[in-house]
């Protein structure tokens, strides 16, 4: 289990810019690689209420449960490591595992109506470290859509939104509005 801050910054991106920006980095096909996010909440809702969002995010050779908190600078992030096998059991059966830190704090905040399945988001994403933070390049697929986006993943939110500028004139990007995945993909399907 790993309990963290999360202070990021995003900008959606046009195909055109997303492969230039690929090129300015000199990111290969080998740096990208695949997570499919399965998104959770209760059938009232409760949890896209509070601001919070509720993944299981599977990789080539792992998975991980986390749960996203609005903190009062950024998202904490609560997330339990488990087993590709442990990922398709709660994907299939919609039963979280009791003993994992992601329940208890559900449990914490009441959350005890059954959990269901509410979407699934596709991303291929390239990760690189700058001086600025680490740079995240993601190209996903969800319901019948299909995105660009660029984040910026910092320490300081402030001294973060300055580098995050700075690093969109370095680019020459202007800042579209970026909702996070769970939100694009929600609106996608309504």
């Amino acid at each position: 289990m790993s309990e963290n801050l999360e202070i990021e910054y995003k900008t959606m991106l046009s195909k055109e810019t997303f492969f230039r920006i690929t090129d300015y980095f000199q990111l290969r096909e080998e740096d990208f690689f695949v997570q499919v996010n399965t998104y959770f909440d209760t059938s009232d809702l409760q949890l896209k209420q509070m601001n919070a969002g509720l993944r299981i995010r599977s990789f080539a050779d792992g998975a991980e449960i986390t749960l996203k908190l609005p903190d009062k600078v950024g998202l904490l992030e609560i997330t339990d490591n488990i087993s590709l096998q442990q990922a398709d059991e709660i994907i299939q059966s919609e039963i979280f595992p009791e003993h994992s830190e992601v329940f208890q704090k559900l449990a914490q905040l009441n959350i005890v109506t059954p959990l269901h399945k509410i979407g699934q988001l596709k991303t291929k994403r390239a990760q690189k470290k700058l001086p600025q933070g680490l740079l995240a390049l993601d190209e996903s697929w969800y319901n019948n859509d299909h995105d660009f986006e660029l984040e910026l993943e910092v320490t300081d939110a402030v001294s973060g939104r300055l580098a995050f500028e700075g690093l969109l004139n370095t680019l020459n990007i202007k800042e579209t509005n970026a909702p996070n995945k769970i939100q694009r993909m929600m609106l996608s399907s309504s």
